[in-house]
């Protein structure tokens, strides 16, 4: 049993006769109310986003799953090909399982492969991903009086918020939990 107090990215539960992979949460108290978690759940089956709230005491059930080390292979009309590393099968996910996920596939990354009931119904990207800015604008002289940044588009379609001194070309680590910019590699 899990509680809505011990989510994190990536967790699985049994929620309203599916299996659910928490995307985002947030933690929330007013006064003189229990705590509640604001949570972003996304059905593993069918790809569907929720916006749920959960009071902090709630028991959910927790999913029963293993991890696979997989490598990515390639992305076609079927879906998205992977091979696991210890037997080397190849397999496909569909797109739908996928989503937003397919933002930190590069030819040849390795991600660990989610199986419910022994069939794979997800996966988990490298906390970390280094891709190339595709993308972006020039500086201006002046831009870095305010701290602020500006979005750029990388190799994988992903559009990220960087540091003015960015450019085309570059090659930056972001952080798959949360979208964001860490460093230039």
């Amino acid at each position: 049993m899990i509680t809505p107090n011990e989510f994190r990215a990536g967790s699985l539960i049994k929620y309203r006769d599916g299996i659910y992979e928490v995307m985002s949460y947030q933690r929330s108290r007013t006064a003189q109310r229990r705590a509640r978690v604001q949570a972003r759940i996304r059905n593993v089956d069918t790809g569907a986003l929720l916006d749920e709230s959960f009071e902090s005491e709630l028991k959910l059930e927790e999913a029963e799953m293993e991890r696979r080390k997989s490598q990515y292979m390639y992305a076609d009309d079927i879906g998205y090909h992977f091979m696991d590393l210890a037997s080397y099968d190849q397999f496909a996910l569909p797109a739908e399982m996928v989503g937003d996920k397919k933002y930190y596939l590069t030819d040849g990354c390795e991600v660990d492969i989610v199986y419910i009931d022994g069939t794979a119904r997800t996966f988990q990207p490298p906390m970390f991903v280094v891709l190339e800015v595709a993308e972006t604008e020039p500086n201006f002289k002046g831009d870095t009086a305010t701290g602020g940044g500006k979005p750029a588009t990388l190799s994988t379609g992903l559009v990220v918020t960087v540091p003015f001194f960015v450019k085309v070309g570059d090659r930056v680590k972001v952080d798959s939990r949360n979208n964001s910019y860490v460093e230039r590699a």
